[in-house]
């Protein structure tokens, strides 16, 4: 007899607060990946308008009693949940957002797989050439919830970050969140692309339907030497990949941060680590 039979497998409930999400692709990516890892588990949408706080405890509600098993968060939720959180993890906590939630001994846990995704998948593409630097120059389009993980990434990882941003209050409090780093703060207006290694889109322009649009100004000259990340992955290429490709730099979307950052949140929920190569042919198909 086979000792590991177990005759009664874990159902694992997962699923997706936000809104809205009839575009997302989290249902398929989680699907793909309870098939690969032989795991039986749905994974559901919860569309919660952005100002229903009840939607919001009712649903987490049901991760206490054990009845989900664990939720990712996206907009507009990512501090919204917060409150309603027994604790943080450290990357969570600094971030001041939650995208992954669980119960672990009788507690609602708030994590953020955002940061350690992108990092993970930007190093596939930037950790060779850049590695041997000792300064590494980034540069963040954005100072919004997305931007706040891609700082926290980049700055653990040494690299040293300039925002940019059309609101400047918001990227003050960006900033004033990471008090142990020098984080200086450019108009888009006055930028110098071409001292950059890197740079980070976290923006939603560009994004269906607005595919025509870029988050840099016309005509601004690129270094061939900067790397170009966009966190936006629908369409696949943007129109700031496809300049920056044109230009003849390397680009590339999000995709990979968000198979990256659905892989880390589905091990913690399940302890199973999912192939990459299979998620990413969910959403490809």
């Amino acid at each position: 007899m086979n000792s590991t039979f177990d005759p009664h497998p874990p159902f694992f409930h997962l699923g997706l607060i936000g809104y809205p999400l009839g575009h997302s692709l989290s249902p398929k990516i989680h699907t793909a990946a309870l098939n690969a890892c032989g795991l039986q588990g749905d994974y559901s949408l919860f569309p919660i308008y952005p100002d229903d706080k009840q939607g919001l405890k009712d649903l987490l509600s049901h991760v206490r009693a054990g009845e989900i098993t664990g939720l990712n968060v996206t907009i507009p939720h990512k501090q919204n949940v917060i409150e309603f959180m027994d604790e943080l993890t450290p990357t969570a906590e600094a971030i001041g957002a939650v995208n992954t939630i669980y119960l672990r001994d009788e507690k609602l846990i708030g994590d953020n797989t955002d940061a350690p995704g992108f990092l993970s998948d930007l190093k596939k593409f930037v950790n060779k050439e850049t590695s041997t630097q000792v300064s590494r120059q980034a540069l963040v389009l954005g100072a919004g919830g997305s931007a706040r993980a891609v700082v926290y990434a980049l700055v653990k990882d040494g690299w040293n970050v300039t925002i940019t941003t059309r609101r400047l209050e918001q990227a003050e409090k960006l900033t004033n969140s990471f008090p142990n780093y020098q984080l200086p703060i450019t108009d888009l207006t006055d930028l110098r692309p071409s001292t950059f290694d890197l740079l980070v889109n976290t923006t939603p322009v560009g994004m269906t339907p607005s595919i025509d649009q870029s988050p840099l100004p016309e005509n601004l000259s690129l270094s061939s030497n900067t790397f170009i990340y966009d966190l936006v992955y629908n369409p696949r290429e943007t129109k700031l990949v496809r300049d920056a490709r044109t230009q003849g730099l390397s680009a590339t979307g999000g995709l990979g941060m968000l198979i990256e950052q659905a892989a880390l949140a589905f091990e913690i929920w399940t302890g199973h680590a999912p192939p990459r190569e299979v998620l990413f042919q969910s959403v490809n198909q």
